[in-house]
């Protein structure tokens, strides 16, 4: 299974924040559940129908069939999985965590980290680059101060508290490469907690120090004068750029890894930056831009790649937490782990950033006397420079092979569909799930990410949006012979079924964890792995062949999201009031005889959308 990119929870959960509620509350979060075993199964099978041939589901119904048996291999399993639910603070995670994240040797860039892009800003002159680095700064340790004092509001979902641990994990993190696995370094509960970050500009390392020697956070004006001396002290060289080697596969970056902490000049700057509180990427300037469709493709390449080898991509360190981003040309957002949070809490915390920096800065401290940021360095060996040189490669490979396309569809947005009484992200979902079959004359295993973080340590779990009603739905809409209120009708049992899967699952209900669960308990266990897990029904189910997210800012920030697997569309909403935004992704697969185009594809989804609309409006006698 793929790792599962999460942004704001689905329309139906209406994620907000209470004020006045705490972590405090953290331990009295529920564990996350195993659902029932055969009701697994029966979702399972229903998944299954709507995307594989009637002799593969015969098969697969004959294994379940048998798996389930009394006292048989399901039940041996199920037992086992509930004892390690009741010995663990969340089972589901830990299994996330390792087999989605951290064992998964695909590159970090564009694969597997997002990122959130800003709104433009005004920026003319460096300085101004400089300034809003500095306010970007101190909004970021304004909720830093508030994470260590437990005074971060606290999100709720259907008005239940949800976990707040990733807001810390955000925090002084970083991802740290192994041969077979990665792990994670969290410092900002640690004895002696960082008090820099790092600074990177024209691919060359800081460390700043963000506190005074009384413990207050650097103002704004003290953070501006520190940057100005960053910046002049790091003109452009032909130095190697060090941070480029995050951006490839895990395994190589591994060796690359192993043989950079050989020296001990760079195990301590490695060291210096993987311990920071956060890293903070002075960029400099891409092509010029002209409109705000050029701004948002533009400016979503720079959060997930950065531009290639002869931009920004080296101007980056991939493997951190949280990466500030800020361009000469008035580009910035942030990019970030997906190992380390989801990005549902990050667009919380750029929310408030944003909201934050609007707030004029009183409070004004002596710019005189500051400690001068130290500059990392990093020596460079033969073998350094050639692994470095094969990570510019491979990325600008990447670069090459990941295409983007951005719509503001303007005709209409939640308003209208709420009107109809229909859920606005369902709707959306079935529009996706239309525009597909349109393009490809068949239906496809379809994912939609939900947050678990009803529960402790909660991350996050698929949505399969793709069922025998939603088939039924697209395959009916073109369907000369069928009578609008028979489409209406299907659209309803479909949008009625996304929303029935969407509540199982953010209740801990999700057949994609348990499944996993149950996998890895029988190789936990020394058994064979049972014949439902090997099959190609069972491989079909996961291979998502269209992965969605709904996307959900107060302050205009829109997500940037590259595709998982080659091959495979990458689409992001935001359901406005009057409008919708949305962004499609592709990246080529090297090997392949279909090249899908994703401005077919959100040229369908613009044509899909407005033939719904048509079909509401034209049957005036629908039942809603």
């Amino acid at each position: 299974m793929g790792q599962v990119k999460v942004w704001m929870v689905k329309s139906c959960t209406n994620l907000t924040l209470v004020a006045g509620r705490t972590r405090t509350n953290q331990k009295e979060l529920p564990k996350m559940p195993v659902p029932p075993l055969k009701q697994t199964f029966e979702l399972y099978l229903s998944v299954l129908e709507s995307i594989v041939k009637n002799e593969e589901l015969k098969h697969t119904k004959e294994l379940v069939e048998e798996f389930l048996k009394a006292g048989g291999v399901g039940e041996r399993l199920q037992r086992g999985l509930e004892r390690r639910a009741h010995n663990t603070v969340n089972w589901s995670t830990d299994d996330y965590l390792k087999n989605d994240l951290l064992d998964n040797r695909k590159p970090v860039v564009v694969r597997s980290n997002f990122g959130i892009l800003f709104t433009r800003k005004d920026i003319e002159k460096k300085h101004d680059q400089i300034r809003c680095a500095a306010e970007f700064i101190a909004s970021i340790l304004d909720i830093k101060t508030k994470i260590d004092n437990n005074t971060l509001p606290v999100d709720n979902m259907e008005g239940q508290p949800l976990c707040m641990k990733q807001y810390e994990q955000v925090i002084s993190s970083c991802r740290i490469p192994g041969l077979k696995t990665d792990s994670l370094l969290f410092n900002a509960k640690s004895s002696n907690p960082p008090k820099h970050i790092s600074v990177v500009h024209n691919c060359q390392f800081f460390v700043l120090n963000v506190y005074n020697s009384d413990g207050t956070p650097l103002t704004v004006e003290q953070l501006c004068v520190q940057l100005d001396r960053i910046c002049n002290s790091s003109p452009e060289t032909n130095l190697e750029s060090v941070g480029i080697l995050t951006t490839q596969q895990r395994d190589i970056w591994s060796k690359a890894y192993f043989n950079v902490v050989l020296d001990k000049t760079n195990r301590e700057s490695l060291s210096a930056i993987q311990s920071s509180i956060f890293i903070v990427c002075l960029d400099r300037a891409m092509t010029p831009v002209l409109d705000e469709i050029m701004y948002r493709k533009s400016g979503i390449l720079q959060m997930l790649h950065g531009g290639g080898s002869h931009w920004n991509s080296g101007n980056r360190w991939f493997d951190k937490g949280l990466q500030v981003i800020i361009g000469e040309d008035g580009t910035w957002g942030i990019n970030s782990s997906h190992a380390t949070a989801d990005g549902s809490v990050l667009m919380n915390m750029c929310d408030h950033v944003v909201a934050n920096m609007k707030n004029p800065q009183m409070m004004q401290s002596a710019v005189k006397d500051l400690p001068v940021p130290q500059k990392l360095h990093f020596n460079i060996t033969p073998q350094i420079k050639k692994d470095i040189e094969d990570a510019k490669q491979h990325i600008d490979t990447m670069v090459q092979n990941l295409d983007l396309r951005v719509m503001v569809f303007d005709h209409f947005g939640k308003n209208f569909i709420k009107a109809k009484k229909m859920s606005p992200d369902a709707f959306l979902q079935m529009a996706l799930q239309l525009a597909y079959y349109r393009i490809h004359q068949q239906c496809c295993a379809t994912m939609e990410p939900a947050s678990l973080r009803m529960f402790r340590l909660g991350r996050v779990a698929v949505i399969h949006s793709n069922s025998m009603a939603s088939a039924a739905f697209v395959k009916a809409f073109d369907d000369p012979k069928k009578q609008d209120l028979e489409k209406v009708d299907l659209l309803e049992k479909a949008i009625k079924e996304h929303r029935r899967q969407t509540k199982m699952v953010i209740h801990g209900q999700a057949i994609g964890i348990h499944l996993l669960g149950l996998m890895l308990q029988a190789v936990g266990e020394n058994m064979s792995v049972p014949g439902i897990f090997t099959e190609t029904s069972y491989a079909k189910a996961f291979d998502f062949q269209l992965s969605t997210s709904q996307v959900t800012s107060k302050t205009g920030c829109l997500p940037c999201i590259g595709p998982e697997e080659p091959g495979i569309y990458d689409v992001s909403y935001s359901i406005m009031d009057n409008h919708i935004d949305c962004t499609v992704s592709y990246l080529e697969p090297s090997n392949a005889c279909e090249r899908k185009n994703p401005t077919i594809f959100i040229n369908a989804m613009k044509d899909a959308l407005l033939d719904m609309r048509t079909l509401l409006e034209h049957t005036l006698t629908v039942k809603l």
